[in-house]
């Protein structure tokens, strides 16, 4: 491929959790690879005369506590002359996340490839985005009336999950059921009382066996870990202290990844991690999918490789194009 530049918008590279993080996989790969690699925040975006640009800093990383990477210099560029831009930062997905997706659009416009495609992850609500592909997600309401929400609670069985529709690594997520004393409290609190919409999901007992990350490239599934809650928890977030075992890609995974795929390669969604409990497809998650390092070790891979493999396409595809 020769000498590539690759740029990596993330959250602060201090506070990387070398045996967690998959954007410091991505970063590693690349550099194995040759490739120069940029580290900035989406605070180092700026518009000059019609041009997207950036204040970056070239980075060398190792696997080492503590002592995982070294700034080489500084430079202010346009983010149209690198090869590709990893769009890295973790949620929420708020208004200054909006816009960095707008600047990277006017940088896919003048060359770079950006993963995933800005547009794309305007279009996907990670929660709602998933409501696109009904015959593969649980009973679903979306909804901010208490009343309609405790009836869709009976209709399902008298179990649900509720969670917010911009919510995220499992905050705001609650188990709730008909006879909790609670419910009503529960319901106002979640939805600011009747201000705010919430997702109300029927409740999968198979979550207790786990929740499976399964990570999805250019629409096909790579790998995939299940996250198993604690005892004492419903969520499997392992932020939250769910523990990652290993986990194969089963026939319905394929199946759920038949149904997506489609539209993740339309809206540009190129590396995405869906959230399947049992036979059920509950999230899908856009904007920086983790999971990565937990499968590789559990099951001797390196799935960064082939994201990597899949970026140096996209750059000689582009590269192809007339100008």
């Amino acid at each position: 491929m020769g000498h590539l530049r690759f740029a990596f918008i993330m959250d602060p590279i201090h506070n990387v959790l070398i045996d967690k993080d998959t954007t410091f996989v991505f970063m590693l790969e690349a550099q194995a690879r040759g490739y120069e690699v940029y580290y900035l925040e989406m605070r180092d975006l700026f518009v000059e005369r019609n041009k997207v640009m950036g204040r970056l800093l070239r980075v060398e990383l190792r696997r080492e506590y503590r002592n995982h990477f070294t700034f080489h210099g500084e430079t202010v560029e346009p983010l149209g002359a690198f090869a590709a831009i990893f769009m890295r930062k973790d949620p929420p997905f708020d208004i200054p996340y909006l816009h960095a997706t707008q600047l990277l659009d006017l940088a896919q416009r003048d060359g770079t490839v950006v993963l995933n495609n800005p547009a794309g992850l305007r279009a996907a609500n990670e929660k709602l985005y998933a409501l696109n592909f009904p015959s593969v997600i649980p009973p679903t309401l979306v909804a901010q009336d208490a009343q309609r929400l405790k009836a869709f609670l009976e209709e399902i069985g008298g179990e649900m999950i509720i969670k917010p529709i911009d919510g995220h690594g499992g905050s705001g997520v609650f188990y709730v059921h008909r006879d909790d004393r609670n419910l009503n409290s529960l319901l106002e609190t979640a939805t600011r009382e009747g201000r705010e919409p919430i997702i109300a999901q029927q409740y999968l007992p198979k979550v207790r066996q786990g929740d499976k990350r399964l990570i999805v490239l250019n629409g096909a599934p790579l790998g995939c870990t299940l996250r198993v809650p604690r005892a004492d928890e419903h969520r499997g977030n392992i932020h939250v202290g769910g523990t990652c075992i290993k986990a194969e890609v089963t026939a319905r995974d394929r199946e759920i990844c038949r149904a997506l795929a489609p539209r993740l390669r339309q809206d540009g969604l190129y590396f995405v991690g869906l959230d399947i409990i049992g036979d059920y497809l509950t999230e899908v998650n856009v904007t920086s999918p983790t999971g990565v390092q937990e499968i590789d070790m559990l099951d001797d891979v390196r799935l960064e490789a082939n994201v990597i493999d899949l970026v140096e396409n996209m750059v000689q595809e582009r590269r192809r194009l007339p100008a």
